[in-house]
Order: structure tokens, then C-alpha cells, then sequence
């Protein structure tokens, strides 16, 4: 495989496709070999959300595309934002397309998995989906940026929780500030005292 990390990343049809589309950007300017897959759905919500979506090489019907398969080597998958639907198929081992198979691949092989849910409140069908793949060593992400960083736009919450993820498979980044301050700097935020 070399020392060139590959990762497929999945975008599905929830709510935050700007998380997906700065992930593959942030990755890529990593150096990371991405292989992206794109639901239809996902470019309908991209539509609504006014989010420019990144180059798919695959769509989700192509079920014998090289990232089906557990002999095509990579270091694992992300699936950003992941749509309730997604977790579902991915917890039930209903593979019906190359997203859902793609992560199957991920399960069986024991590869590295990162769901980035977007779901608000979760039902119990949800949390139950998303115990059993954590279970399972599925790093499981609801897409919730922190605050402690300051941030004064979004973009940098964006970037903050892109950070996170990359972070989950030990890439480089600088995309968030991140914690380290003395003990008197703690007790400070923007000049007010806790």
C-alpha cells in the first residue's frame, strides 16, 4: 500500500454536505488518495444547502466498483455526513448500494470506519443502530464543533470538526486550534473570567 494513506469517503443525503465537501478538500491537500462516493440524494441536499460538491468517482449504484471489494487495500472509510438511512443499512448489513457495501467491506475486513452522523434529536432506532456499530470499533462522530477555539465564522466550525475528523486517522492538520493552555489561560475566554 506504501506510505500513502488511502481513504474513501462517502457523502450522503443529510443535512451538512459542507462537512463532506471541506473533508475531501482537506484531504486531498493532505496528500490523502481519496476515493469519493456521492449519493443522489446527497446532490439534491447540496442543491438546497448551496454547497459545491466534490468530483465522485463512483456513483452509488456501481455495486462492483474497486472500494466493493475487501482485496482493494485502504486504510479506511468516513461517511460524511451520515444520513439515518446510511447508519441503518451499514448496522443491518444491507448492502443494496456501494455506499452500504463500501462500509460492509470496512466491517469485515476490520478496517478503520468514521460515521459523521447529522441527526437531531435521535431516536431510539438511531442510538441503537449507532451503539451496535461502536460495538464493533466504529468510530462514531455526530457532527458536533466545538466552541472553545473561538470561532468567529462558520467555516471555522467547519473546519474545526474536519479537523476531528482527520485527527481519527492520525493525518496532520492544522484546520483548528487546538487545546493547550496554561492553567490561568483556562479560566480566561475572550477576557472574562469563569
Amino acid at each position: 500500500m506504501g506510505n500513502k494513506k488511502k481513504i474513501v469517503v462517502a457523502i450522503t443525503g443529510a443535512s451538512g454536505i459542507i462537512y463532506g465537501a471541506e473533508l475531501v478538500n482537506a484531504l486531498k491537500s493532505a496528500g490523502v488518495q481519496t476515493f469519493v462516493i456521492i449519493s443522489k440524494n446527497a446532490k439534491k441536499v447540496a442543491d438546497y444547502e448551496g454547497v459545491k460538491l466534490p468530483k465522485s468517482d463512483f456513483n452509488e449504484e456501481e455495486i462492483d466498483a474497486s472500494v466493493a471489494s475487501g482485496s482493494f487495500k485502504t486504510d479506511g472509510m468516513i461517511v460524511c455526513p451520515c444520513s439515518m438511512k446510511t447508519l441503518s443499512a451499514i448496522a443491518n448489513g444491507y448492502a443494496d448500494n456501494l455506499i452500504a457495501r463500501a462500509a460492509d467491506v470496512m466491517l469485515k475486513e476490520r478496517r478503520k470506519l468514521v460515521l459523521v452522523l447529522r441527526e437531531t434529536p435521535m431516536n431510539a432506532i438511531h442510538l441503537e443502530n449507532a451503539l451496535k456499530l461502536s460495538r464493533l470499533g466504529v468510530q462514531i462522530m455526530p457532527a458536533c464543533p466545538g466552541f472553545y477555539h473561538n470561532p468567529k465564522s462558520i467555516e471555522d466550525l467547519v473546519k474545526f470538526f474536519v479537523g476531528k475528523i482527520l485527527d481519527q486517522f492520525d493525518i496532520e492538520n492544522k484546520l483548528y486550534k487546538r487545546w493547550g493552555k496554561t492553567k490561568e489561560e483556562a479560566i480566561k475566554i475572550n477576557g472574562r473570567r469563569l
